[in-house]
């Protein structure tokens, strides 16, 4: 055999299970509907902002969230976001901008100044909640997540 007839058959033996292979398609990512309700709202004006987390190691992060929304409360002390998420587990951390100006004020010791709340109603004492703490799981049926804002 000559060098070229097994350097061809060697390419085209690698190549041939690449090409008799079966080709699998793209996953989808299922999603459920998801209710968020947060209530007991300090302020029925001020913004609030809902912070989605899907990856433990991210939770708190900055910046490092899956999903970012605002909710204006519209005079209300209680609102509801609908939202579909992917399959899995999530946490939601949140807050309210009541000087409307765009940032989580914190105190010289880094503690949030404003009101602020977690999934599963976890009220953190000396330290942040871990992302095991506040999860949820999004599995197929409808749910609903109930937040209180009160301290």
């Amino acid at each position: 055999m000559s060098l070229l007839q097994v350097a061809l058959l060697s390419v085209g033996s690698t190549l041939l299970p690449a090409l008799t292979s079966p080709v699998s398609a793209p996953a989808t990512t299922a999603t459920s509907p998801v209710h968020v309700v947060v209530t007991d709202l300090p302020s029925t004006k001020a913004t609030v902002k809902l912070y989605f987390y899907n990856v433990k190691e991210n939770f708190l992060k900055r910046g490092s969230y899956t999903l970012l929304k605002y909710v204006k409360p519209g005079g209300n002390k209680q609102i509801t976001l609908p939202l579909d998420l992917p399959h899995g587990e999530w946490a939601v951390a949140l807050t309210q901008d009541m000087n409307n100006n765009d940032l989580v004020d914190k105190n010289f010791m880094g503690i949030p100044t404003e009101p602020y709340a977690f999934s599963n109603n976890v009220r953190p004492k000396l330290a942040p909640p871990a992302f095991d703490e506040c999860k949820f799981v999004v599995n197929g049926a409808a749910k609903v997540v109930t937040i209180s804002m009160k301290k």
